[in-house]
C-alpha cells in the first residue's frame, strides 16, 4: 500500500466543505517526514483563542500532543508552546495523553530560548498581509493572539506546520493558489510561509498523521492509543475549551464528534501497520 496516499484520502478529502485540503499532495508527507527525522530538538507550537467564548478551541491541541509524544518516543527532545490563553487547555491535554511538557510562551523569546532545530505549527494563527490575525468568521482577533508565529521570522530553524483554514501560521506557502481558492477570504489568510505544510479536513487529523508517518520509520505505532483521541478531548472540554465551528463546550473538533476522530485514528493505524491487526 502506498502510505502516504493512503493517509491523505483519509485526512484531506475535503470532509469539512472549506477546500483547502484540495491543496494536499501524499508527497507533502513524504518531506514532513524528512524534516522531522533530521531534528534533534523540536518545538511544536498550538494553541487558537475563541474570543466570543473566552476559551481555547478544541482543535490543535490534540494533534500537537501527539506529534510531539511521537517525536520524544522517536528519540528527540520535543516541547510544546502555547499562550497563557491556552496553556490550562494544553496542558489538561497532554497530560491526559501522557504527553510532553506544555510551556508558556510569553513571546517568540520564549520558543528561541529552547533552541530548537525544527519549529512545527499546529492550528496556530499566522499574520494576514495587515500584520493583523483573523478567525474563519473574519473576525480580527489579534488583541487574543500573542503574535508566536512570529518565531519563523526570528529563528533559522526548518519550519512545519498543519492548517485546515489557510489563516494558520505556515499556510502562506500556499497564499497564492488559497487567494484564488477563497477570493472572499483573501484578507484573512496568512503570509506566514513553512518549508513543509500540511492543509487538511482538521488539524488535528495532520498531527496525528505525521506520528503515522514517523511510526512508519519506527517499524511501531508511535500515534494515538486506543481512548487516548476521547481523553484528550474530555481533558480539553473539562479544561474550558470549545469546538472552534460549534461554538459549545462539548467533545467535539469542527463539529465531528470524538468517534470520528478515534476512527481517523484507528484507521491510519491500519494503513501504517495491517498486517498487525
Amino acid at each position: 500500500m502506498d502510505a502516504p496516499a493512503a493517509i491523505g484520502r483519509l485526512i484531506a478529502s475535503d470532509r469539512g466543505g472549506r477546500g483547502v485540503s484540495s491543496l494536499f499532495r501524499p508527497s507533502f508527507l513524504e518531506d514532513a517526514l524528512s524534516l522531522a527525522e533530521g531534528s534533534s530538538r523540536v518545538a511544536v507550537v498550538s494553541g487558537f483563542f475563541v474570543p466570543s467564548r473566552s476559551a481555547p478551541e478544541t482543535d490543535g491541541p490534540g494533534g500537537a500532543v501527539i506529534f510531539a509524544r511521537a517525536l520524544a518516543r522517536s528519540g528527540r527532545d520535543a516541547a510544546i508552546f502555547t499562550d497563557s490563553l491556552c496553556e490550562s487547555a494544553l496542558r489538561a491535554c497532554s497530560n491526559a495523553a501522557g504527553g510532553p511538557e506544555v510551556v508558556r510562551a510569553d513571546s517568540v523569546d520564549d520558543i528561541l530560548a529552547f533552541r530548537p532545530d525544527l519549529l512545527v505549527f499546529i492550528e496556530r494563527l499566522g499574520r494576514a498581509r495587515d500584520g493583523r490575525y483573523y478567525n474563519m468568521r473574519g473576525e480580527d482577533i489579534s488583541a487574543f493572539t500573542p503574535p508566536l508565529d512570529g518565531a519563523v521570522l526570528a529563528c533559522g530553524a526548518k519550519v512545519l506546520a498543519v492548517g485546515d483554514g489557510g489563516n494558520e501560521a505556515g499556510m502562506g506557502v500556499f497564499l497564492t493558489a488559497l487567494s484564488e481558492l477563497l477570493p472572499h477570504y483573501e484578507g484573512c489568510l496568512s503570509v506566514i510561509g513553512a518549508d513543509v505544510a500540511l492543509p487538511v479536513d482538521v488539524s488535528d487529523w495532520g498531527g496525528y498523521a505525521l506520528a503515522s508517518m514517523l511510526s512508519l520509520r519506527a517499524r511501531r505505532w508511535l500515534g494515538p492509543e486506543e481512548g487516548e483521541v476521547r481523553a484528550m478531548l474530555e481533558a480539553l472540554v473539562a479544561a474550558g475549551a470549545v469546538d472552534g465551528v460549534t461554538l459549545r463546550r462539548e467533545p467535539t473538533v469542527d463539529g465531528f464528534g470524538a468517534e470520528e476522530h478515534a476512527r481517523v485514528a484507528k484507521v491510519l493505524r491500519e494503513i501504517c501497520f495491517p498486517e498487525r491487526l
